[in-house]
């Protein structure tokens, strides 16, 4: 065979985004692979024994306030509007999080409004008016009984580290709100993937020119299959063969369980602050719209990372980063190879964040002389 324009190594969003932009748009060949015997990356959905949808590698939420995402999704998907609202069970009851007007009012046994919240919490915040870390962030935000109430224990179980040792964005990216808005998420777009995210996939990679390889290791395909480019988009220390040590990482460890009820809990989403092993409870059928007697829950436990199990988070710290700088050094020397995605580029992404460093990274090959190297783009945001 004549081989492929490019060996695509990942099947879940930054891969398959890039296999179909080169693909439709210029008209190149790739060979996706991955090792998992599915596509979708950790977005993977499929249907229990008990017929129910469910996500494998926990919750996948959509959202976001890119046009630019929306649109090009949409030509693979319908969508199922929804809210995601979650709930934190901690001091023998359910609290309504992220922290809004309604948690104040539980918290402090009475009405109150937006300015009084407001007030109050001016007088419980600490006063850090550059936060380095976690812990400075949320402690500027609403002080310490809210801190060590919602973020402190769980933070440490699913990070293993203690706030104050992890980046400011990791407690950060949690809002505070003194009105009644009670989303999870305030994104402008919130829905799910009407069929589900792995038929949003199989269409994207339905594209003439794309080719899949499941249950394929990247080294062998790179080693027998021609291609002129790589893009890979596995975890960049496992690529240069831990030459500077194991970057830091966490797993998970998925437990489900099918109920003979409708619903199991309250809301799509319960976390675990304070209390149990695992971090949350997630019944995914509260936001995919699907009727069915019976319910599926997957309580999801933090574990260590260690070669052999999946790698879900790169760890947001300052000793992590310089670890991971070294790699980047390495990938920019790298030729004919783009870097791209969470593990890759060792960045806490969110989905439409993936999708839209990928469309990034594809304008940039596009606009590049086709002759030529691909870019360099071990950092594509940068």
């Amino acid at each position: 065979m004549d081989g492929y324009d490019y060996l695509i190594v990942g099947a879940g969003f930054s891969g398959a985004v890039l296999a179909e932009r080169l693909a439709s748009q210029l008209g190149k060949t790739s060979l996706v692979v991955d090792r998992r015997n599915h596509v979708a990356g950790n977005a993977y959905d499929f249907h229990d024994d008990a017929g129910l949808l469910v996500h494998k590698y926990g919750p996948h939420y959509s959202r976001t306030n890119s046009d630019e995402v929306i649109n090009y999704l949409s030509q693979f998907t319908e969508w199922h509007p929804v809210h995601y609202h979650i709930l934190s069970w901690t001091h023998g009851d359910y609290w309504p999080f992220p922290i809004n007007l309604n948690t104040f009012e539980k918290l402090i046994g009475k009405n109150a409004s937006p300015a009084i919240m407001a007030q109050t919490l001016a007088a419980w915040r600490h006063d850090i008016p550059s936060p380095k870390n976690s812990k400075e962030v949320v402690l500027s935000q609403v002080g310490t009984r809210l801190y060590e109430m919602f973020f402190e224990n769980y933070t440490r179980k699913h990070w293993k580290r203690d706030p104050s040792e992890l980046d400011p964005s990791v407690c950060g990216r949690i809002p505070v709100r003194t009105n009644r808005d009670d989303r999870y998420l305030s994104d402008k777009f919130q829905a799910m993937p009407t069929e589900g995210y792995t038929a949003m996939f199989e269409k994207m990679l339905a594209t003439p020119g794309v080719t899949v390889a499941l249950n394929t290791d990247y080294r062998e395909a790179k080693a027998d299959i021609r291609h002129k480019h790589l893009i890979y988009t596995g975890m960049i220390d496992e690529y240069f063969d831990y030459t500077h040590g194991d970057l830091p990482y966490r797993s998970l460890h998925f437990v489900p369980e099918t109920h003979d009820v409708e619903f199991y809990q309250p809301t799509v989403q319960v976390n675990y602050p304070n209390d149990h092993d695992y971090t949350r409870i997630v019944e995914i059928k509260h936001v995919t719209g699907q009727q069915h007697a019976k319910t599926s829950i997957v309580k999801e436990y933090p574990q260590d990372f260690e070669r052999g199990r999946e790698a879900y988070y790169p760890i947001p710290a300052p000793d992590a980063r310089e670890r991971y700088q070294k790699y980047r050094q390495l990938a920019k020397t790298e030729p004919n190879t783009l870097f791209l995605g969470r593990l890759a580029t060792y960045r806490y992404y969110n989905m439409d964040q993936v999708v839209a460093t990928a469309l990034t990274a594809f304008q940039a090959i596009a606009e590049k002389d086709p002759t030529s190297t691909t870019p360099d783009l071990a950092n594509p945001e940068s």
